[in-house]
């Protein structure tokens, strides 16, 4: 038996397991008593939804993910792989266009494969809970506009990482890491006036109270920003959010419009504090970096993998190739990045008490704060008691509870 398809199928396997496990026991630990902190504020029948969200989602993920495990296990041990290597080699390209069929033949068909659950997560699921506002049409040019985006992005890095590797030697690893890595950075820099306007629609932030005490807190940091728009995130569903896109004297603060529908101008000026607050706590960069050295890991441990006779035996190929062992490697690498992930989300979770904690202590309303974050949580129906197990796993923020209970500690003045 190979050594390699016994480790993959056990990483698969494994990583179903607890997924699913951590799902139930997270649902089963929503408490169904109200937290005192949130009395007045949830009504029963709101809480009750809330609970319900929780436990269609749950239930929902599994199926997918059920449906996906068995498939994938299928596919690797039927030479799904090796019958798209050979559709792509029949062309008789080279192997960086021939590595670009097999990739958009592989990625092509999970979309495919994922519309329906898209489909049913967002017109079922979303619409029940009251939060869909996705129109078919808007559905539709996502998924294409989304198809587009991937094959320009992904299948230039893609080609980029094949090039190296079968050109540059041992240290291709390296070239590949310093690459994308700027890549990334390029990326970055662009996505708020190039890849975000095809999604959605920004405008400035009209003249008034808002826009005012918005700056005025700026100010008062000395935070430079390029400007403050409004997003319509009312256009695909009625979850609020905010955000910070670009670096430098390019920053701009995105807000929701169901966010400014909803909060008032102090509360929408603390959520703005706590961004501040990751900018000059220097979160932003940190965070930044430890991913820069993780991928620069990524790409070294590959480059150990690239065209691995044992690797690609497990999955049924007649022929070795960087980009077969790009895809491959990517099933060993998973439970590597799931530690990276946990890291990453300890570190996260430290950043968001730090930039609270920053948010009230320059703009010292911690009631008003507080009172945002309880209308977030309860206008998108989160869930108040996650099971501490899906916490260390999955969450990149603190409970609310936790995080109010932080915020009453921090001594102002």
């Amino acid at each position: 038996m190979n050594i390699f398809l016994i480790i993959i199928l056990a990483i698969i396997v494994i990583d179903y397991i607890l997924d699913s496990l951590v799902g139930i026991l997270n649902v089963r630990h929503a408490k169904l008593e109200l937290p005192q902190e949130f009395a007045g504020w949830y009504d029963a029948g709101k809480y009750k939804k809330s609970q319900e969200y929780l436990k269609t989602g749950t239930r929902f993920s599994i199926v997918k993910d059920t449906f996906f495990t068995a498939l994938i296990i299928a596919f690797i041990l039927g030479g799904g792989f090796n019958y798209i290597d050979k559709f792509a080699r029949q062309f008789g390209f080279g192997s960086i266009l021939t590595g670009l069929v097999f990739g958009a033949v592989v990625v092509l068909i999970w979309e495919l494969l994922s519309i329906p659950f898209a489909i049913y997560s967002t017109f079922v699921i979303e619409e029940r809970f009251g939060f869909n506002r996705t129109t078919p049409k808007t559905f539709v040019f996502d998924f294409i506009k989304s198809l587009i985006l991937l094959a320009i992005i992904g299948g230039s890095a893609f080609a980029a990482v094949i090039w190296f590797f079968r050109t540059a030697g041992s240290l291709a690893w390296l070239y590949c890491w310093i690459a994308l890595t700027l890549f990334q950075l390029f990326l970055i820099f662009i996505a708020p006036v190039v890849i975000m306007p095809l999604f959605n629609k920004f405008k400035p932030l009209a003249e008034g109270e808002l826009k005012e005490a918005i700056q005025d807190y700026a100010r008062s940091q000395n935070f430079k920003m390029k400007g403050i728009y409004t997003m319509d995130g009312s256009r695909r569903s009625s979850k609020a959010n905010a955000f910070f896109t670009g670096f430098g004297r390019f920053r701009r603060i995105a807000l929701f419009d169901t966010l400014i529908q909803k909060h008032t101008a102090e509360e929408l000026v603390l959520v703005l504090a706590h961004e501040v607050g990751h900018y000059k706590k220097k979160h932003i960069l940190k965070m930044m970096f430890i991913s820069i050295i993780t991928s620069g890991l990524m790409f070294y441990l590959l480059s150990f993998f690239i065209n691995n006779p044992m690797l690609f035996a497990a999955f049924r190929m007649e022929n070795l190739s960087v980009y077969g062992s790009l895809f491959f490697f990517g099933f060993l690498y998973a439970p590597i990045s799931m530690i990276f992930s946990i890291i990453h989300n300890i570190l996260s979770r430290k950043n968001e008490y730090q930039a609270d904690s920053y948010a009230v202590k320059t703009y010292p309303k911690p009631e008003v704060f507080i009172a945002a974050l309880k209308k977030l949580t309860i206008d998108n129906l989160s869930n108040l008691t996650p099971h501490p197990l899906k916490v260390f796993l999955d969450y990149s923020h603190p409970p609310i509870l936790e995080r109010i209970k932080a915020l009453r500690t921090i001594k102002i003045g």
